[in-house]
């Protein structure tokens, strides 16, 4: 193991850590990319795919071994996903890793109103506790997630009231990570606020999607019970449920607002707004 990239990336399958290890490989910095399933890894130049799981605590030690740097993406949303935080960063710290770099979330507190950012944390005290060296980047609301918010009739339907947020750009998360990464002695124990150039309310940004997309997208506020009973019908277990729902109450909070300084800081560019980030995606 000690052969292979002392750069470990999780989530290399998925869409935030598929442009990290791309900006990597880009960059011209070999990585050890950690997957469930080797056959599902990005095809790039010097990444070494590498079978590894959150929960398994054997296989995630056997994995981290000799790496120095472990860039990780929080675990796909389930129930007990925040004790598989836990026992990979556990197995971090005994396999060695000297510093990890932890895709968390804006606001995250044990009282957040968003109820996945108490368990971003819980992660982040897990890895304070841990005696490895880290920096936290605690993204906003995606900007690329807005678009799907919209259902076929075109409404956004939460409890967000007039509350806003500072919407972030996935792509400039991506590029934020690439700059922590590729000199991590340089963030050691900085916490990055990462965030869009604005705040907005869900009905401006309807509007902008109305204009951006084509389409015609209409906020419409609803209730607490209200929302709970829109979303019934899928048939998602109570705690996904609340996750969803206390998106929209965190906004209506302002728990998701204030827009930061952190993605020029790392980047050297101003943050996608949504109306830029619409018109980027129109052209690709």
């Amino acid at each position: 193991m000690t052969s292979l990239p002392e750069l470990a990336v999780t989530g290399s399958t998925g869409q935030l850590g598929g442009v990290v290890a791309r900006l990597l490989a880009d960059a011209g910095s070999p990585q050890r990319l950690l997957v469930r399933d080797a056959g599902r890894a990005p095809e790039l130049e010097d990444a070494v795919p590498v079978v590894f799981t959150y929960g398994d605590p054997g296989l995630a030690r056997a994995s981290l071994a000799g790496v120095k740097t472990l860039f990780m993406v929080s675990a796909a949303e389930a129930e007990d996903r925040l004790q598989q935080h836990f026992t990979f960063i556990d197995a971090a710290a005994a396999a060695g890793v000297q510093h990890i770099v932890y895709t968390s979330f804006f606001g995250a507190a044990p009282d957040a109103v968003f109820t996945l950012a108490r368990d971003h944390f819980a992660t982040e005290e897990r890895i304070k506790a841990s005696g490895m060296d880290y920096t936290f980047l605690r993204d906003d609301f995606y900007l690329d997630f807005l678009p799907l918010l919209a259902g076929e009739d075109g409404l956004i339907r939460g409890p967000a009231g007039e509350g806003v947020m500072a919407a972030v750009a996935r792509a400039d998360v991506a590029r934020s990570a690439l700059t922590v990464l590729r000199d991590p002695a340089l963030h050691v124990g900085r916490t990055y606020d990462l965030t869009g150039p604005e705040d907005i309310s869900l009905a401006r940004a309807a509007d902008i999607l109305s204009a951006g997309t084509g389409r015609t997208i209409i906020f419409r506020n609803e209730t607490l019970e209200e929302a709970y009973a829109s979303r019934a019908p899928y048939g998602a277990p109570p705690w996904q449920v609340d996750a969803w729902v206390s998106t929209y109450t965190a906004i209506a909070a302002g728990q998701l607002a204030g827009p930061t300084s952190a993605v020029h800081e790392l980047t050297g560019r101003e943050p996608l707004s949504l109306a830029q980030f619409l018109a980027e995606s129109h052209r690709i």
